[in-house]
C-alpha cells in the first residue's frame, strides 16, 4: 500500500485527510535569477496536491545572515512569504518544499552529529514558518519556526499579506516586528 500524501512522511497509521490550514511558507533566494526562482517556486507551491489557495507578498531584499550576525560579503537575498491553504499534513508540506528545493538547485547538506546545519548561499530556501496553529518539535519537524520572531524578512512580508498574523507560542506579528525593529542589537 502507498503512502498517501496527507500521510506523516515517517509514515505511521492511515488518517483521514487533514482540514485545511493555512501555513506560512518563507521564500528566500540570493543566487542566480532570485525573481525568476521566487516566481516558480511560487507556481510548484500552488500545484502541489491539496493545495487549494496561496497568497503572496512582495518580493523584498535583504542581507544574507549568519549564525554570526549579518554577511555583506554574501550576494543579498530576495524573501518574500506565501500563505498556502493546504490539506497536506505538515511533514509532508515540508517534504515537498525540499524537493522545490532540489528541484531549483538547491543542496542540503546533512548536519554533523551535534552540529547546526550550514548556512550557505542558495539558489532557493523555502522554510515552513507555520502551519495553522500546530506547536510540534520533533527530529523532522520544529514549528513555528525556531528563528521566526528574529527575521524581519519574514515578519514584514508576512505581516503584509496577513495584518491580523499570529505567530504560534509567539505572539502578533506586528507586535514581534515592531520590537524586533525597535531592538539595539538589530
Amino acid at each position: 500500500m502507498s503512502r498517501g500524501l496527507t500521510q506523516p512522511v515517517s509514515g505511521g497509521p492511515e488518517r483521514r485527510p487533514h482540514p485545511a490550514s493555512v501555513a506560512v511558507v518563507a521564500l528566500g533566494a540570493n543566487l542566480g535569477d532570485r525573481e525568476r526562482t521566487l516566481e516558480e517556486a511560487v507556481r510548484d507551491i500552488a500545484r502541489l496536491p491539496l493545495v487549494d489557495a496561496i497568497t503572496v507578498s512582495k518580493s523584498i531584499e535583504s542581507v544574507a545572515l549568519t549564525p554570526e550576525g549579518p554577511d555583506d560579503q554574501a550576494p543579498p537575498y530576495l524573501n518574500a512569504v506565501a500563505l498556502v491553504t493546504t490539506r497536506l499534513a505538515p511533514t509532508v508540506l515540508l517534504a515537498l518544499l525540499h524537493r522545490i528545493e532540489a528541484a531549483h538547485g538547491r543542496e542540503r547538506p546533512a548536519p554533523r552529529r551535534g552540529q547546526q546545519p550550514t548556512w550557505a548561499d542558495r539558489t532557493l530556501d523555502l522554510d515552513l514558518i507555520a502551519y495553522g496553529d500546530v506547536i510540534a518539535d520533533t527530529p523532522e519537524l520544529t514549528l513555528p519556526h525556531p528563528r521566526a520572531a528574529e527575521r524581519d524578512f519574514v515578519l514584514g512580508p508576512w505581516l503584509a499579506v496577513d495584518p491580523d498574523a499570529v505567530l504560534p507560542g509567539g505572539g502578533r506579528v506586528d507586535a514581534l516586528l515592531e520590537n524586533l525593529r525597535e531592538s539595539p542589537n538589530r
